[in-house]
């Protein structure tokens, strides 16, 4: 992964009174909110920007922070930043240069395990007294767990075969009445996924207010409204590094559809929610 500085600051005790002034609060929040919407520029629509301001910097922070020249190739991608989630920390480095530390990459990994050890992909032997299983987390495929049953008993995990898909990340065609909260194509690399969540809640409030205003029971999305919408943004999709910076990461499905990710601003998500389409939904 490609790893950049964590950038914390502490507010001194004159900033914290001055953010308890209710427009510079608002003022502050706007500023970092509108900064990193600015980060989608390069994750979709300029490499030479992404490049230039984000991975010109992460280059500099290893640079700065290996001065051994064969742990700094070890720890350098070979592909685009962003194609992988993008880690933010002080400490990653120096604890890789600790004397107690051997940093073994992909090349070098785990053959067989010992009674004594490991045994590496090179044939070198390391023995160890623990072993700590980190093997990942399925945040596509996998989206939802258990068993859920929709009209004529269809099975989620059957419709979303061979990829998950969702109308704004939230509805499913034959599944009346449920609401997914950070579904198919609603993770955000960018800002908080609190700001999508939000944005998810305008739409099903106004999906319910529909219901109730028409004296109906139920609301579903309409298969081809659900199609047009995904076969758009999978288009849209097709643009950014998490297609084609070059790695292959969990925010990608087994089918190869990037499934975590929206391709986007944030805005433009909230006013999709928020924008209600009755016609796109069947009201019964």
């Amino acid at each position: 992964h490609w790893v950049l500085p964590r950038p914390d600051r502490k507010f001194t005790p004159w900033q914290r009174k001055l953010l308890g002034v209710p427009f510079v609060y608002k003022l502050v929040r706007s500023m970092i909110y509108w900064g990193l919407e600015t980060r989608v520029v390069g994750f979709k629509y300029s490499k030479f920007f992404l490049r230039m301001i984000g991975q010109r910097e992460a280059e500099r922070f290893i640079k700065r922070s290996i001065k051994d020249e064969a742990l700094r190739k070890k720890v350098t991608p070979d592909f685009t930043l962003g194609c992988k989630r993008v880690l933010l920390s002080n400490d990653l480095y120096p604890a890789y240069q600790r004397e107690n530390v051997t940093l073994h990459v992909r090349d070098e990994g785990v053959e067989r395990i010992t009674e004594k050890g490991i045994v590496t992909k090179d044939g070198r032997e390391v023995e160890l007294d623990l072993i700590v299983y980190a093997t990942g987390y399925d945040a596509t495929d996998g989206v939802i767990s258990y068993p859920v049953y929709g009209k004529g008993n269809l099975k989620l995990q059957d419709f979303w075969d061979p990829f998950p898909r969702a109308y704004l990340g939230t509805s499913i065609p034959k599944f009346p009445n449920l609401f997914i909260v950070t579904g198919p194509n609603t993770g955000i690399g960018h800002t908080s996924a609190i700001f999508i969540i939000e944005a998810q809640m305008h739409y099903m409030m106004k999906s319910i207010k529909h219901v109730l205003a028409t004296n109906a029971k139920a609301i579903e999305v309409k298969p081809e409204s659900e199609n047009e919408y995904t076969s758009m943004f999978h288009s849209e999709m097709e643009q950014t590094v998490w297609r084609s910076g070059g790695c292959k990461s969990w925010y990608q499905s087994k089918s190869g559809h990037v499934i975590a990710m929206f391709p986007g601003f944030s805005f433009t998500y909230l006013r999709m929610a928020k924008n209600f389409k009755p016609k796109h939904h069947i009201i019964h």
